[in-house]
């Protein structure tokens, strides 16, 4: 791998870095808080009172799993963030499936529709694409060239 390769390589760890301590930080708050809780920290463009509800448990539960996933999501996305920077090109990947698949959904699901503020919503989609197209390049070129 070439000095720009690696370096490159550092600007996508950095910012899967980012995502990835955005990511468990918002499952840190999503799993303790109630259903309403929950859901108003992540459609954050949705009026607080129109996700205010009585909501069964079992919601609630829904939601700590979905807390949890952010939390796994975010501790993989930097730990393959390491061996991103370290030139690994399984953590390529890795780290692009785990962050990417979780951020598809959410870009689907949730961004689009406009239930979420760009930051850090749609910003946090766009640092993951941004590491996902960065390190995808490195490892593509690096191949062609090994």
């Amino acid at each position: 791998m070439s000095n720009t390769h690696l370096h490159l390589l550092k600007v996508a760890a950095i910012l899967w870095i980012i995502w990835g301590l955005v990511h468990m930080l918002a499952g840190i708050i999503v799993i303790p808080a109630d259903a309403s809780g929950g859901f108003q920290a992540i459609a954050d463009a949705v009026p607080p009172e129109e996700l205010q509800a009585d909501y069964h448990a079992a919601v609630g539960g829904i939601l700590d799993q979905h807390g949890w996933n952010l939390l796994w999501g975010g501790l993989v996305t930097v730990i393959g963030a390491v061996f991103i920077w370290r030139g690994n090109t399984t953590a390529i990947w890795v780290t692009g499936m785990v962050g990417g698949l979780l951020d598809l959904g959410y870009l689907v699901f949730v961004d689009l529709p406009g239930y979420v503020h760009f930051i850090p919503g749609t910003l946090m989609t766009i640092v993951s694409g941004s590491a996902i197209l960065i390190s995808f390049w490195v490892w593509y070129a690096s191949s062609r060239t090994a």
